[in-house]
């Protein structure tokens, strides 16, 4: 049979770019992990497949590394917008599979876009809207932005609808969200010993009684998520 795993690199070992190596990596994927910094190399030299210390800008050294035979190619080199671009160029010139590179500011995102990168990541943007999402709304556990204004989104079980029914809530009806899934946490003896461990209810029932320490999972528009968060406080 013959060996499908997944070949990657990662350019740019700063911390996002190393987390991402790492579970790679401990995924079962194969890793070639670059860097300029060779304290760098060896702090993840024993996580990854490989990990190289060299020029990304130099096409010549990029070359020996068989990078175009990647999967995929993430470039993580962060606010070194000269680096990142050149990077990027050279992965162009030998026409590399896939592309995917994080962009640290709107011009970076704008240029990237301009030399025609389909795979753009603006994570600390992400994780901005996240978090001023869950400080104005404290029920809110986690988000994450969707196509036309849609959004998955795990949620506290709101104080108003708390010891409810699916059924009563009406979430379609009354809201037009759909309910995923609920994250409810049991006690469950291991070795004698009593731990709090959650588990994921797929399709609950439309008499399921919410619980306090319940977490739904939904899917709908943002303004639909607002709605329902923001009435039933």
């Amino acid at each position: 049979m013959a060996n499908t795993t997944s070949k990657f690199a990662v350019i740019g070992l700063g911390q996002f770019g190393s987390a991402v190596a790492k579970n790679l990596a401990a995924k079962g994927a194969e890793v070639l992990a670059i860097d300029k910094d060779m304290d760098r190399i060896e702090a993840i030299k024993d996580d990854v497949a490989y990990a190289v210390s060299l020029d990304a800008t130099d096409i010549r050294a990029l070359t020996s590394q068989n990078v175009a035979d990647m999967d995929a190619v993430l470039v993580a080199i962060g606010e070194n917008t000269e680096g990142l671009l050149l990077t990027v160029v050279q992965l162009l010139e030998l026409k590399t599979k896939r592309i995917i590179a994080r962009a640290m500011s709107q011009q970076q995102k704008l240029i990237l876009d301009k030399l025609g990168v389909k795979e753009i990541l603006s994570p600390e943007d992400e994780v901005g809207m996240m978090v001023a999402e869950m400080l104005l709304n404290p029920n809110m556990k986690a988000i994450m932005p969707l196509p036309d204004s849609y959004e998955i989104a795990e949620i506290q079980t709101p104080r108003r609808v708390f010891k409810r029914t699916l059924r009563d809530i009406g979430l379609m009806e009354n809201y037009r969200l759909e309910l995923i899934a609920i994250k409810r946490r049991y006690d469950e003896f291991y070795d004698a010993r009593k731990r709090s461990v959650e588990h994921l209810l797929i399709r609950p029932a439309d008499d399921t009684v919410l619980e306090y320490s319940d977490v739904i999972i939904i899917l709908g528009k943002t303004q639909d998520v607002d709605k329902f968060v923001n009435f039933n406080k």
